[in-house]
């Protein structure tokens, strides 16, 4: 990084757009395998947060491949580069006050970790969306597994590459058993008992 660049301090606050929004900033860090409901149950998610007024966005790891990240790969420094880049783009949106969602295998411990110390205490809420390789692979929504098995896609995670679960996360939502609506009503739930939503 060049030494002449200078830090700008914000003319607001992440406590003022607190205040203002009536509820913290946070992320909520969706992992799990590729079929396990991520990206189902933070956009149902974010559609309960928005009918209730707050300030929230969903950032899709596929999406984001189409975009900031399409010049990254699949292999492991891919990866780990793909969730840096999201770590810090979900730190700029809890410094503008919102409720970030993010849906990524994000496959590493390391990784998620490396998301949490950018952030304050508390501000990086990890959730951990249990689903078995086996009913992931049942459901295959995009075919992925059926490919990752005839060797079509190299380093698939839980096939042919590593998933490090969660060692202590914050929510555990089982897929297997609860259906997308009973998990929505599992976060708003957790989320209210601890103050992060009102």
């Amino acid at each position: 990084m060049s030494s002449n660049i200078v830090w700008h301090e914000a003319s607001i606050t992440k406590e003022q757009r607190h205040t203002q929004n009536k509820h913290q900033s946070f992320i909520l860090w969706f992992t799990g395998l590729s079929a396990s409901g991520k990206s189902s149950v933070a956009n149902a998610f974010a559609h309960r947060l928005f009918e209730r007024g707050n300030q929230a966005f969903v950032l899709d790891g596929d999406n984001v491949r189409h975009g900031l990240n399409k010049d990254l790969g699949f292999d492991e420094a891919g990866r780990k580069e793909n969730i840096r880049r999201i770590g810090e783009v979900s730190k700029l949106f809890v410094e503008s006050g919102q409720i970030v969602l993010t849906a990524f295998i994000s496959p590493y411990r390391e990784d998620r970790q490396v998301v949490r110390a950018l952030v304050e205490e508390g501000e990086f809420i990890e959730v951990y969306v249990r689903c078995s390789v086996e009913t992931c692979e049942k459901r295959d929504p995009k075919g992925l597994y059926k490919k990752a098995r005839n060797a079509e896609i190299p380093n698939f995670t839980g096939i042919s590459a590593p998933y490090e679960e969660p060692a202590n996360p914050e929510i555990i939502l089982d897929t297997e058993r609860y259906s997308i609506e009973e998990c929505v009503e599992q976060l708003t739930d957790i989320l209210t008992s601890k103050g992060y939503i009102y």
